[in-house]
């Protein structure tokens, strides 16, 4: 029998949006935030040359440069205010999870609930702005160092370069917590949503223009546009997909009335890692082409080897990324979810799995499941990120959309639909409840 939120969501419909007066205001505050946030994309860094920067970026094609741009939307290419993006703030998010299972006192801290959880959100927006203005500096020299780039170059270019990155990134950190708290959805995620989907357009266009020239078929694009459609289907469906496990609650009796016994399910994502993996993986495996596009003049012929076998499309290139992105699944699942933390909530509350004792057997139960269903869920971010870099490289495809794009993409869609669709069902409960007269409505 469906419950009564699952009644709610099967006759919602869009004239509920009239009523919702509060989610109107959340969604119209969202677009605006993310507007704001576009716009710092556009307004460039002062003491840069524009043609100078354009005729770099051009030459530095394909480095990790490109992976940045695209999660900044396009904003490095501008060499904007919002060059760094929001990557220094997940950047630092990542370093106090490793950290909270490194350190006793940063543990115990998490485990405090929402005052040790605004402590530590705290401390990783110190870590943001330290890693901010390393990277800051870290561009301004390499700008410095390409002839044409910079104007003047200088300690007082750097210090603009730094004041003007840094405080770009905390201006978007600051827009992404805003709209995660008055908005709608995951403000970081959703900031890097918009810089991706704001090139889609540019895509299509190249789409377009490559059938117009005859650069491709039309036969092709239907089977370009069919695979993309495809490959969303899959996500969606993987993203959604879930190994839940039996939970159990004894019975105990209180007087002369027996309560508990309830069954429950503990869900285990197939995905647990997320994005992370792709990110990290085709970051580090791009470096080497973009150390070597800074030094072109003098980089020694091994790396000059090593840059052509690490290219896009290269067997070494795919191979690398596939294990890479395994790799990093496993370390990254193993950072953000604890089989044992996890056993002993359940043994605090009473709940056990039937047929596994409660404590360390429970443990060593879900990191065997977690262990079997992290390898699907490596396998299929193996495939969706391979299989746009095969179809780039080998198929003629007119333009690069990565895996990580799109995976990001539907992602953040279906997070942002499902919080508009609780608001929504929780603003169905208020008009049943009224309607129903009961002492509730009337508080």
């Amino acid at each position: 029998m469906p419950s009564a939120a699952e009644q709610l969501a099967a006759n919602f419909n869009f004239s509920s949006f009239g009523k919702a007066t509060e989610l109107r205001h959340r969604i119209f505050f969202t677009l605006g935030a993310l507007v704001v946030a576009r716009l710092g994309s556009y307004i460039p860094m002062p003491g840069i040359d524009p043609a100078g920067l354009k005729h770099f970026m051009e030459s530095n094609a394909g480095g990790f440069l490109d992976v940045f741009n695209v999660l900044a939307g396009g904003a490095v290419s501008r060499m904007a205010i919002f060059a760094l993006g929001i990557m220094p703030y997940i950047s630092a998010s990542i370093i106090m999870q490793l950290m909270t299972t490194v350190f006793p006192e940063l543990e115990a801290l998490k485990k405090e609930g929402e005052a040790g959880r605004k402590i530590i959100n705290q401390y990783t927006r110190y870590g943001t702005v330290a890693l901010a203005m390393v990277q800051a500096v870290g561009i301004a020299l390499g700008l410095q160092a390409q002839h044409g780039i910079v104007i003047a170059p200088g300690i007082v270019f750097i210090i603009e370069a730094v004041i003007t990155l840094t405080g770009g990134t905390m201006l978007l950190m600051w827009i992404g917590e805003q709209i995660t708290a008055r908005g709608v959805g995951n403000g970081i995620s959703l900031i890097i949503f918009a810089g991706i989907v704001a090139r889609f357009p540019q895509y299509i266009g190249q789409a377009f223009e490559s059938l117009r020239t005859g650069a491709i078929g039309p036969m092709v694009l239907i089977v370009g546009i069919l695979f993309i459609v495809a490959l969303v289907t899959g996500i969606v469906f993987m993203e959604r997909a879930q190994r839940r496990l039996l939970v159990q609650y004894p019975k105990r009796q209180v007087g002369n009335k027996m309560y508990g016994g309830e069954s429950s399910h503990l869900p285990l994502k197939l995905n647990v890692s997320g994005v992370i993996p792709p990110i990290f993986a085709s970051s580090i495996l791009l470096m080497p082409t973009t150390i070597a596009g800074f030094n072109a003049a003098s980089i020694p012929d091994w790396l000059q080897t090593v840059v052509q076998y690490l290219s896009h499309g290269q067997p070494l290139y795919l191979v690398l990324y596939a294990l890479m992105i395994l790799f990093f699944s496993f370390f990254y699942t193993s950072i953000v979810f604890n089989p044992e933390e996890t056993a002993e909530n359940l043994k605090k509350y009473g709940g056990f799995i039937p047929g596994i004792r409660p404590g360390k057997k429970t443990a060593e139960h879900i990191d065997y499941v977690l262990t079997r269903i992290t390898v699907i869920g490596a396998l299929y971010l193996m495939a969706v990120c391979l299989i746009p870099e095969i179809a780039f490289s080998y198929y003629n495809v007119p333009f690069y959309l990565g895996g990580t794009s799109i995976l990001i993409v539907v992602s953040v869609t279906m997070d942002t639909v499902a919080q508009i669709q609780s608001h929504l069902i929780a603003q169905q409960y208020e008009g049943l409840i009224k309607k129903a007269k009961l002492r509730g409505a009337r508080r």
